[in-house]
């Protein structure tokens, strides 16, 4: 259940019960609040991997900033041409522009709040990306949404190194 604390430009509750949840046998992704829930201010939601799965690859954003806040377990970060391991109780923020992926380390289960701000809606983003999981959209499907989405991919060798 999602409402309103002090009315009409109040503050947003969102029970996390109630999130949509998008989920394999490897990812689960819960929707916390999109960037029309907040006026903008964010978009946020919850990612929890099994051990040593992809979250994200390789990608940036050119408005949003994205906050990382590992709740549990180890996660690898890709961040530029870096990719430390980051445990629970840490934090990355990552600015616009900035190359990052991030996925469980191995033989780690992770799980991880993201907070993107200023807000984009994301949340058919990642509906999208259940779609091509399972193969009812084409991978280069998302290509032509990386503007929309504020989302675009990049390639990185020190990713690819990192995680074979």
């Amino acid at each position: 259940m999602t409402w309103m604390l002090g009315g009409p430009g109040g503050a947003e509750v969102v029970r996390g019960a109630d999130a949509e949840t998008l989920a394999n046998d490897q990812v689960a992704i819960s929707l916390l609040a999109d960037a029309s829930d907040t006026h903008g201010a964010l978009s946020t939601h919850n990612v929890a991997l099994r051990a040593g799965s992809d979250g994200a690859g390789p990608h940036r954003h050119s408005r949003s900033s994205e906050l990382f806040y590992v709740l549990d377990g180890s996660l690898d970060l890709l961040a530029g041409d870096e990719v430390p391991s980051v445990t629970a109780g840490d934090i990355v923020v990552v600015p616009p522009g900035l190359p990052h992926a991030f996925g469980a380390t191995r033989g780690r289960d992770g799980e991880v709040l993201i907070v993107i701000t200023p807000g984009v809606e994301r949340f058919e983003y990642f509906r999208h990306l259940a779609r091509v999981a399972v193969a009812q959209e084409p991978r280069d499907s998302l290509l032509a949404v990386e503007e929309l989405y504020d989302t675009y991919f990049v390639d990185s060798g020190a990713w690819q190194l990192a995680r074979s």
